[in-house]
């Protein structure tokens, strides 16, 4: 068994870099950036007022009141000493203007208008580029967010160039089951590890489709395989142990899967194995719900990301304070579901590999080392954030 960093080194050299393609902003919510983004103008493109005012010429006590300037309404003279224009936030400042003296420091009669005893002397002037210059760039690879899109369309930029999304081919396997809404017989479950792994890799950026469930044979598999070609990354769940009827590594085989490691020291998800097949990166997950899931965030989170040209690395972790004990650690690296609530963390009591609901209601996975001594309350341990 190798261990789970030894793991990932050897999933990232599966990758095979993906190309780039250009797409509407609108469209770009969550795609990884794949070349900078340059600013194509100034903002603000001129001298902008912060507040609700008067735009003024000079250093006066009284002052002339010439215009008006309103957000996409300038005022298209010059100011001279001792005049002003009533300006409103956002608005263009005329040219002549040294400062904006706030609406509520000025006594206005008529065309004129005197400035209050003690009125705040701030200028209220956002200048020309406060925010970013022209040639300005952001810089790629990153996953841009909403932030970044807002960002883009100030600069101007109605397209972007991003990675291509991975495209993955999902393959279940197993006589014992079948597909939501089907009946199943009562020595039958429920096929629901590709829902949830489908869910995780979209919301990483790929496309990802549900071949048809590949039976205990050695026809249905290959065949089911040979509907997965073309897909940058194909991924099987179950059937990867060395059980009488655990066929995808021999049927891989047999259709020219060039394996990389098969079993982790780590639990859950022991049976795992990768490599490359006609073309296409391989992953075999284990086939317990929560070891697929499990390993699903542990290597395809970051597979994913490093396709897309994000760095390849393993996902964040934090560090919380134990809630409530935990025993020693076995040999393998664990992972275990918890509930994370503000800096404290609870590891769930049942830690069996098929049981979805304990995932469902957890947050964060502990991450314990091999032969990790017992945790006391209080205690600071490692987590992985949901």
């Amino acid at each position: 068994m190798i261990t789970v960093d030894q793991a990932l080194g050897h999933i990232f050299d599966l990758i095979t870099p993906l190309g780039s393609e250009i797409i509407p902003l609108r469209n770009a919510a969550n795609r990884v950036l794949a070349a900078p983004i340059v600013a194509t103008r100034n903002q603000p493109p001129f001298r902008a007022s912060v507040m609700d005012g008067y735009a003024v010429a000079g250093d006066h006590d009284t002052y002339q009141v010439i215009g008006e300037a309103a957000a996409g309404h300038e005022f298209s003279g010059d100011l001279k000493p001792g005049q002003a224009t009533r300006i409103f936030t956002g608005a263009p400042l005329p040219d002549g203007a040294t400062r904006v003296i706030i609406q509520e420091d000025v006594i206005r009669n008529g065309d004129t208008f005197t400035v209050e005893d003690n009125a705040d002397t701030q200028a209220y002037i956002r200048n020309i580029g406060a925010d970013f210059a022209a040639g300005d760039q952001i810089d790629a690879p990153r996953r841009l967010t909403p932030a970044d899109l807002a960002l883009c369309a100030a600069m101007n930029v109605p397209e972007v160039t991003v990675a291509r999304r991975p495209s993955m081919a999902l393959i279940a396997t197993g006589d014992e089951l079948v597909m939501p809404g089907e009946a199943p017989r009562a020595d039958q479950i429920i096929a629901s590890n590709t829902f949830g792994l489908a869910a995780m890799f979209e919301a990483e950026g790929a496309t990802a489709r549900l071949l048809p469930i590949a039976r205990d044979t050695h026809a249905s598999l290959a065949a089911t395989l040979e509907l997965a070609a073309g897909a940058d990354l194909v991924v099987t769940i179950g059937g990867a142990s060395v059980g009488d009827h655990d066929l995808v590594g021999e049927v891989a085989g047999n259709l020219g899967l060039d394996r990389a490691f098969y079993k982790i020291a780590m639990r859950p998800g022991k049976p795992l194995m990768a490599g490359r097949i006609n073309g296409s990166a391989m992953v075999g997950l284990p086939g317990n719900p929560v070891s697929s899931m499990v390993c699903g965030h542990i290597f395809l989170r970051p597979m994913l990301r490093a396709m897309q040209g994000l760095p390849p690395a393993r996902l964040l972790e934090s560090t919380a304070r134990l809630a409530a004990p935990l025993t020693r650690n076995g040999n393998r690296e664990h992972y275990m579901r918890a509930q994370l609530d503000g800096n404290q963390i609870t590891v769930a009591d049942r830690q069996d590999s098929s049981l979805l609901s304990v995932l469902t209601d957890a947050n964060a996975l502990v991450i314990r080392a091999p032969f990790a001594p017992p945790a006391n309350i209080g205690d600071v341990v490692s987590y992985i954030p949901f």
